[in-house]
């Protein structure tokens, strides 16, 4: 579930007022050609509007009862303490194992049973999220939510319409980002620029 439209549209603002949400040729890292483009540290770099963001999923996810936040490297350990600062909890982060996966290492616990929510900025594949939510599995946390700055699957984050980990979800945007493989994008036949991010 995306934030409403009220919500989606501050959203965008506080986007285009950071410079994150970027309009030309670019090519993605998947190597597809897009028109659009996130950059997701121009948002990260600014406080004020990372802030106001990450007060709209504390403000969702307060009635939820979470007792810890969690997030992924790197993006989501910044959107994990924001959310948490909101919310009074603390706020960990889930690192890449040796192992695959992610794991919460440097010391940080989670209680059997206790109710986690799980935070990123970027949502493309859910991949990341995924490892989140099977780390707080395996130490006995109760997966409670999952939100996010930006949902930019387009509703292909578990292959099918929405974004669905078996938890209710929230994101302040949704956006559905087309793309193209470079042999069939029409901004190239338009011979605009190529930004490669």
């Amino acid at each position: 579930m995306s934030g409403g439209r009220q919500t989606e549209e501050a959203a965008e603002g506080l986007l285009r007022e950071a410079g994150a949400l970027l309009e030309g040729h670019f090519q993605l890292a998947s190597g597809r050609h897009s028109g659009v483009y996130v950059e997701k540290f121009r948002l990260l770099e600014r406080p004020p509007q990372t802030d106001a963001l990450c007060r709209m999923i504390a403000d969702w996810a307060r009635e939820l009862s979470p007792q810890v936040v969690a997030g992924p490297t790197t993006g989501g350990i910044i959107v994990s303490y924001e959310v948490a600062r909101h919310l009074g909890l603390r706020s960990i982060f889930a690192e890449n194992a040796e192992a695959g996966g992610r794991a919460f290492q440097r010391g940080f616990t989670i209680a059997p049973g206790e109710r986690v929510l799980v935070v990123d900025d970027v949502l493309t594949t859910g991949g990341s999220v995924r490892d989140v939510l099977d780390a707080v599995r395996a130490m006995g946390g109760e997966p409670l939510a999952v939100a996010v700055l930006i949902d930019r699957s387009g509703g292909k984050s578990n292959g099918s319409v929405g974004a669905d980990f078996g938890v209710p979800f929230f994101s302040c945007l949704a956006l559905d980002l087309p793309s193209h493989e470079p042999a069939d994008c029409p901004l190239c036949e338009q011979g605009l620029p190529l930004t490669i991010t």
